[in-house]
């Protein structure tokens, strides 16, 4: 188990980041926290911010009570705002927000208004600091995940396939392309620490073929790495077929089941990872509770797919999976970005 202490060069490795977020001496920033969030993370933060001049505040916010059937992992999705509009309003009058909440603002619902007050917020993962200072964020990867971004935008089809057997198919007309390096500069966006990923929101009806877990894939929302082959047969978005033997395709039939919801078996968002820093193993490294996997979300090559909500799609819902997959090939129209789990290009 590792220890949450604060340590000098943790403080000084957040003041950096920060620094890359163009914070300023005097510019007055809010610390978004809940009350199951890793304590650490906040008081890091807030040190940091007050060695580089700013005005931090928090707002800490009791986390509400579980609703759902089931423990919710992985979604990026808090539900601790409630759709107050005086924590909307703190947190939309700063200059920076640095989001410590256990699920992260990235899909809030909240987070539109946030960020059309102006305000720019960096995601924390909810990582031991450990974690955060091995994939600490750079300039160099910004400028590939900005490449990999603009080939994303320009294409109109997504294949991946594997030699487990994925062959999947994506129309990228009307899709939303995103992406992250683990820092933001501009007001009115959101990234999140730590980064590297090019990934789009599908439009409906959009994300066909099959998706195989293999060997040693990851399923984030249990960070378990797979021990034998599970096939998703998907159809028209949704997961219509589930083949698999073993505790891992079990446990994902069971989750899925228990949401009641079919939006719950839908795609939410794909792509791929650019970390090159990102380890795909380092989730065998760190006990589940110092661990959110953020990391193995980002590694490089790898190939994202996510179930649950989707607004471009106008889908919503609290179940979700991220199943970074090793391995893959994936070609955007006519040029290939990722050969067997290996970036091309100017994206390597």
């Amino acid at each position: 188990m590792l220890q949450e202490r604060i340590e000098g060069k943790w403080i000084a490795c957040f003041e950096r980041v920060f620094t890359r977020c163009k914070v300023e001496a005097g510019e007055e920033v809010a610390i978004l926290s809940e009350t199951q969030s890793r304590s650490i993370n906040r008081e890091l933060a807030e040190l940091a911010l007050i060695r580089l001049g700013a005005k931090p505040y928090h707002v800490i916010v009791p986390t509400p009570a579980q609703t759902a059937p089931v423990p919710i992992r992985s979604t990026g999705a808090t539900e601790v705002i409630q759709q107050s509009a005086s924590i909307v309003q703190a947190l939309s009058c700063a200059g920076f927000v640095v989001d410590c909440t256990v699920e992260g603002l990235l899909h809030a619902a909240e987070l539109p208004q946030i960020l059309q007050g102006g305000a720019r917020v960096l995601m924390v993962s909810n990582e031991h600091p450990e974690a955060l200072e091995r994939v600490e964020p750079t300039e160099e990867l910004e400028t590939r995940v900005k490449a990999g971004m603009k080939l994303f935008r320009g294409g109109n089809r997504l294949r991946v396939t594997s030699s487990a057997g994925t062959d999947l198919a994506v129309n990228l007309e009307g899709a939303v392309v995103g992406g992250g390096w683990g820092y933001v500069s501009r007001p009115g966006l959101i990234s999140h620490w730590p980064g590297g990923l090019c990934l789009c929101f599908p439009a409906a009806g959009t994300v066909n073929g099959t998706l195989v877990l293999d060997r040693g894939d990851v399923n984030l929302t249990f960070k378990r790495y797979a021990d034998a082959p599970i096939a998703l047969k998907i159809d028209n978005d949704y997961v219509v077929n589930i083949e698999g033997s073993g505790v891992d395709a079990d446990l994902m039939r069971s989750y899925f089941e228990a949401w009641g919801d079919k939006e719950a078996y839908a795609a939410s968002h794909l792509g791929w990872g650019m970390n090159t820093g990102a380890r795909w193993d380092a989730m065998t490294m760190y006990d589940k509770n110092d661990f959110n996997g953020t990391e193995l979300r980002a590694f490089g090559g790898n190939f994202l797919y996510s179930t649950g909500a989707n607004e471009i799609a106008g889908r919503h819902t609290q179940g979700h999976f991220d199943l970074p997959l090793r391995g893959c090939s994936i070609q955007l129209d006519e040029e290939m970005v990722v050969v067997e789990g290996m970036l091309q290009g100017e994206l390597a």
